[in-house]
């Protein structure tokens, strides 16, 4: 073979490698196409101030910058990427208020999880702070496996592991330290 023998056909081979290349890619393309199915909310809303009520009255008000619902999925929930601010109103109008960086709400199963510099604040001068804390609507109960740090008018205490009522008239915590007064 001479050089321009070789030449062409070493053009040649290059030709069909391309080709071949970009057959393959563009068919590669298709297939991504077709096996990813996009995740997406089904409906999401900016700046939200929703107030729920029974009987007549406000039970709880929630405030967040982002809501994204994914109610057509298998597992359904409504998430809150920019964090909530949530008001409960008790039967005597006492209020517990309740903010977070992240929150998520699981529709099936009834569980709130709130995520990151999670504040609890009662009107009575309870506050409990905590990076993640899971709160189960059904039973009105808020719990934690992580460090916390609850202050009250008789002191404050830290633990890891907690859980109490919404209205903080049972709680229960696990490897607690810290100062408290029994006399008030």
């Amino acid at each position: 073979m001479n050089f321009f023998s070789k030449n062409k056909l070493i053009q040649g081979l290059s030709i069909v490698f391309f080709l071949l290349i970009l057959g393959c890619e563009s068919n590669f393309k298709e297939i991504q196409k077709d096996n990813f199915s996009d995740f997406v909310p089904s409906s999401e809303a900016d700046k939200i101030n929703l107030k729920y009520t029974d009987s007549g009255k406000i039970t709880a008000i929630l405030i967040s910058d982002k809501m994204k619902d994914y109610a057509v999925v298998d597992f359904p929930f409504t998430e809150f990427p920019k964090g909530i601010h949530a008001t409960f109103y008790d039967k005597k109008a006492k209020k517990t208020q309740v903010t977070s960086d992240y929150a998520i709400s699981y529709k099936q199963t009834g569980i709130i999880d709130l995520q990151g510099k999670v504040k609890i604040v009662s009107d009575d001068g309870q506050m409990l702070e905590t990076q993640q804390l899971y709160y189960d609507q059904k039973n009105a109960w808020f719990f934690t496996e992580r460090k916390f740090k609850f202050t009250s008018p008789k002191g404050i205490s830290n633990g890891q592991g907690i859980d109490f009522s919404k209205d903080f008239k049972v709680i229960n915590s696990q490897r607690i330290t810290g100062e408290v007064d029994s006399n008030q």
